[in-house]
């Protein structure tokens, strides 16, 4: 059996969603279409032995949808020959991506292949696809459906953390993604957005706040009280999952959680005999994956569960790991794993995350995978463990080992 290497990691940065940002008037499919020619041309790569890209997009409708992994190989000029595939599994999309793409090499089925994803959640609203979940009663009421958010708080309050917990882990991956910046940490992967002329949109992640303070979070009002105490008063069905919290502690709001944005990423991965068929020198080991289903009303706890899976799976516990990535969705999960894992906060996020830079769905998965990368070549780490979070309550985890 192969294994599976990666050759390369590119993104572009996160533009702010919602009109507001940068990239609201790129297209899904100009982003894609970037990052794949930025793996081609700064490996000088022959796309020929390209045989397949798979990119996550969480809302695959509209200038999203027909299988916009196949119309971005063909917009970026890869060979013919080199096929596409569109996946969705949330927020770990761009991570399952590349998780399928390493399956296709390990299988043999691939030489090469592309993971990553994207998603322009200004041009295609989160949501867009619609979806039995949250409106059909049949599914709904025996899954004991509520939103993200509501899941968030209900983390919060089942393992105990407080309002100044969460606002306080906001701060810190505030700083440590300023910090990132500053000292050029992203540069190695980041490629700038450009619009059809060639000048440069965005060379940078404009949603981060660096000047953010406990006194500036304090200000904010819960973002979730509507939805728990008022119609349809999803707290009170939370608390028929979970009878004994007797009330919902609402903690997080839009600056502890994570922000809504535009980007795409890709990953190059390859077998050990590309490296001498293309010159290029892999950089990293793929030596798990694992996915995972988990309580689908409280939705976020999954990373706990697949992280141990993977690490089962790779004969390693969570000290033999040097570094995490998990994205931060919203602040109380990644202090849930923490606590669950005992991992110390200085082996995880340690560049920020998504509440500092934003959450491009169907994107970030990619994207981290290529951060923690470049993080563990900087330091001369050696592993580290990359893991999401997932809408209906699921986990998606990678274990990488540079070489």
């Amino acid at each position: 059996m192969a294994e599976a290497f990666i050759y390369d990691a590119v993104r572009t940065p996160r533009g702010k969603g919602r009109n507001t940002g940068s990239l609201h008037e790129v297209t899904a499919l100009s982003l894609a279409t970037q990052t794949l020619q930025a793996i081609r041309d700064r490996n000088n790569l022959d796309t020929s032995k390209v045989d397949d890209v798979v990119l996550g997009c969480v809302s695959p409708v509209g200038e999203q949808g027909s299988d916009i992994a196949r119309i971005a190989v063909l917009n970026a000029d890869y060979a013919e020959t080199t096929a596409g595939v569109q996946i969705n599994r949330f927020c770990a999309s761009g991570l399952e991506a590349c998780n399928m793409a390493a399956a296709k090499v390990i299988s043999g089925e691939a030489d090469m292949a592309i993971g990553g994803g994207v998603e322009s959640m200004s041009r295609v609203p989160m949501g867009s696809d619609g979806g039995a979940w949250a409106s059909d009663p049949s599914i709904a009421i025996k899954s004991y459906f509520a939103p993200q958010g509501i899941g968030a708080d209900t983390i919060a309050t089942k393992y105990g953390f407080s309002r100044d917990d969460v606002d306080a882990y906001a701060v810190e991956s505030q700083k440590r993604a300023a910090t990132a910046w500053k000292e050029g940490r992203f540069a190695k992967s980041i490629v700038p957005v450009k619009d059809q002329m060639g000048a440069i949109i965005l060379a940078h992640d404009e949603h981060m706040r660096p000047d953010t303070t406990m006194q500036s979070l304090a200000s904010l009002d819960a973002s979730f009280i509507a939805q728990g105490t008022m119609m349809p008063g999803f707290d009170a069905i939370i608390q028929q999952r979970y009878p004994e919290l007797e009330t919902i502690n609402h903690v997080h709001h839009a600056g502890n959680s994570s922000g809504i944005v535009d980007g795409a990423s890709a990953v190059l991965i390859g077998n050990k005999k590309m490296a001498k068929a293309t010159g290029m020198k892999p950089r990293a080991k793929i030596i798990a994956m694992a996915s995972i289903g988990s309580e689908p009303s409280i939705m976020l706890t999954g990373p706990e569960f697949v992280a141990r899976k993977a690490l089962a799976k790779a004969g390693m516990k969570p000290e033999d790991i040097d570094l995490y990535e998990l994205n931060e969705a919203f602040a109380s999960v990644v202090l849930r794993f923490m606590q669950a894992l005992n991992i110390p906060h200085d082996k995880i996020n340690v560049c920020g995350g998504a509440i500092a830079m934003g959450h491009p769905l169907g994107a970030t998965g990619g994207m981290i995978l290529g951060t923690v990368l470049d993080e563990l070549e900087r330091t001369g780490k050696e592993t580290a463990l990359i893991t999401l979070c997932v809408g209906a309550g699921m986990g998606t985890a990678t274990i990488i080992q540079r070489v």
